[in-house]
């Protein structure tokens, strides 16, 4: 099965994007980003070998982590591509939307609000929920029983 390519531009609440709001995802979703920073073999080391796909939960890669990079440096693109799993064109993907270089930097800005999210945050969060919500993908919280 083929994963959706990116989106046009990385969604809002993306966080590769330098205008995210700090503090919208748990501390987890940050954590996974740092995988996918280095060369190959850090990426392989770190567990980067999944493509990563977009918190909208719609099928699409997420486009701030397709293009905060070369695409065609991140190993789970190419082992997408050899499986199919990813489309060949996503690796011409490019968006004008400023992303954060790196899965660290990304990371780091997350966090630093993550214990007191700023209204724009939680603003972004109800967005999300509603989103998610509405295409019956509701996000779970922590310790919430997903039955």
């Amino acid at each position: 099965m083929t994963a959706d390519g990116p989106r046009p531009n990385p969604c809002p609440s993306c966080p590769y994007r330098r205008d995210c709001p700090s503090g919208v995802w748990a501390a987890e979703e940050y954590d996974k980003l740092p995988q996918y920073d280095g060369p190959i073999h850090e990426q392989a080391m770190a567990g980067g070998t999944a493509p990563f796909g977009c918190h909208q939960a719609d099928g699409h890669l997420c486009s701030g982590w397709v293009a905060h990079r070369d695409p065609a440096d991140l190993l789970a693109i190419r082992l997408g591509l050899l499986n199919g799993s990813v489309d060949p064109a996503t690796l011409d993907y490019t968006t004008d939307v400023p992303l954060f270089g790196s899965g660290a930097e990304a990371a780091a800005h997350g966090k630093r609000d993550i214990d007191a999210p700023s209204a724009a945050a939680r603003d972004t969060v109800r967005k999300v929920v509603t989103v998610r919500a509405v295409r019956g993908e509701p996000v779970r919280f922590h310790g919430e029983d997903p039955n």
